[in-house]
């Protein structure tokens, strides 16, 4: 079974045996509990379709949601899709001033919402959620915008991304729905998912989660409850946010350890460093589990993948190689724009039939990161002669003459007890390393780690909640680095944000 009509996905895989467990109930449908058959998930977008129908929406209408986070998320857009409306996924942790300036972009039909009035002139509560016939399912167009969904906003306000039926579904869901050997999903997995449902992946994810038909699948809308929830219903694959992975790393040294089974394991949206992805496959009793990083951007889908085992999980920024028929990179000059030859360092470009095709309101912007087919990733990195990527930075968060982030990685091999360490460009001065940690830093270890690297400033030590995070966990570096100096001047230009 291939996905199409995410509208109508839900009736078509209704006839599967999956059960759907979640850690806490929808938030719009609070009364109908925890556990589901696909076919109740069917009956429940149907009943959001006909709740949104009779409040007005129509097809070409957008639709935006903003609430807390959970899998509800994608039931509202598939239910909005359905009545040929374009849902738009804004995350719930955006500071309400983002959300206003999101919404004044998108100009939508209505506003499905758990927070007070956000200045939308049509407001439909979550909590008020009343089920309702639905219309006969609208088709629209596979070049036609079918969901908005925005970057992670790492550096300032983000990006609202128009995907299509043909860019999101037909290039990327449909492959990702192939059982594929040794890496694809089976019938008698247990599916764990722990991400930010605001996001363009889990849409992407629930169309291919759904045609696979595992035996079970699991949502957390809240990490920390893996040791319960996982440990009721204990996963063979995984998907989770980098974020939730280092949070779960001392979890995976308990006696609940609740990833046992996990065969394996898949990180999007950021590179995990070693340390992280070390903990989690040495959790596990599987004899050959795996590690699946896939690197890509909102604007793009997944670029590249790498796979890492217990013995070759020692870097993280060989990205491995883009997959044949997906996509291509290459890399260029930043100030010339003319390729670099192989294994030099630039600006990565990408050339993918999964692009998107807009920026709501910011179109100036969308076109001056395309190169007619190729799209500015706006990240430092080289390209091998054999084709494999290795990220090196963020171009607005580089430092002349080294790679932050591989010196991040350093730094947390060598102090396995920190929970992350981000080093911040400053302009006109050394690296800032911020140190997160609940449990302080000892002034002589941290010498001894850094003895042999680059010159960086005194270490700035935090609490995993002091450090501003988007919904997707990245850290956001400008805002951070602004808290600390007063100003969110990189050594970088930020062009390509």
């Amino acid at each position: 079974m291939k996905p199409h009509d995410m509208g109508t996905l839900f009736d078509q895989c209704a006839h599967t045996g999956t059960r759907v467990h979640l850690d806490r109930p929808f938030d719009i449908a609070p009364e109908r509990g925890t556990f589901y058959t696909v076919a109740e998930l069917a009956g429940l977008v149907r009943d959001a379709a006909g709740w949104l129908a009779e409040a007005g929406v129509g097809p070409g209408d957008r639709v935006a949601i903003v609430k807390r986070n959970h899998w509800d998320y994608d039931l509202l857009a598939c239910a909005a899709v359905r009545i040929g409306a374009v849902p738009a996924k804004l995350s719930g942790l955006l500071p309400d001033d983002t959300v206003e300036l999101l919404l004044k972009r998108l100009g939508p039909a209505v506003l499905v919402t758990d927070r007070p009035s956000l200045g939308a002139e049509r407001i439909l509560r979550v909590e008020d959620f009343a089920a309702a016939s639905p219309p006969a399912p609208h088709r629209r167009h596979d070049d036609a915008p079918l969901l908005i969904c925005h970057t992670s906003g790492t550096t300032g306000t983000p990006k609202l991304v128009v995907h299509t039926t043909r860019t999101i579904i037909d290039r990327l869901a449909r492959p990702e729905s192939v059982r594929w050997p040794v890496l694809g999903l089976r019938r008698d997995d247990v599916l764990g998912n722990a991400s930010a449902y605001a996001h363009g992946r889990t849409f992407c994810w629930t169309a291919s989660a759904l045609c696979l038909a595992p035996k079970e699948i699991v949502i957390l809308s809240d990490s920390s409850s893996a040791a319960t929830v996982f440990g009721r219903h204990r996963p063979t694959v995984i998907e989770a946010l980098p974020s939730a992975y280092v949070r779960w790393r001392p979890l995976a040294g308990t006696p609940e350890n609740p990833f046992r089974r996990v065969r394996r394991f898949v990180s999007t949206y950021d590179a995990v460093h070693p340390p992280v992805i070390r903990t989690m496959l040495h959790a596990t009793g599987r004899k050959c589990p795996l590690w699946m990083q896939g690197w890509g951007q909102s604007e793009t889908g997944p670029l590249s993948f790498r796979f890492f085992t217990r013995r070759s999980a020692q870097t993280t920024r060989d990205l491995g190689r883009p997959l044949p028929g997906l996509a291509r990179l290459r890399v260029v000059d930043p100030e010339t724009a003319e390729p670099v030859p192989p294994g030099t360092a630039g600006l990565v470009l990408a050339r993918t039939r999964a692009r998107c095709v807009a920026y709501v309101g910011e179109q100036d912007r969308w076109e001056a990161k395309a190169h007619g087919p190729w799209w500015n990733t706006g990240d430092l990195g080289v390209v091998s002669r054999t084709g494999a990527v290795t990220l090196l930075d963020r171009e607005v968060d580089s430092v002349p003459g080294m790679s932050c982030l591989e010196v991040e990685d350093k730094i947390e091999d060598r102090l396995p007890s920190i929970a992350e360490c981000v080093l911040l460009s400053a302009a006109g001065r050394a690296p800032i390393p911020v140190v997160v940690t609940d449990t302080g830093l000892d002034p002589a270890r941290w010498r001894a780690a850094v003895l042999d690297l680059p010159p960086l400033g005194e270490p700035v030590v935090l609490p995993w909640e002091e450090v501003p995070r988007t919904g997707t966990g990245k850290v956001r570096r400008l805002e951070l680095l602004a808290r600390l100096t007063g100003t969110a001047e990189t050594h970088g230009s930020g062009r390509w944000t």
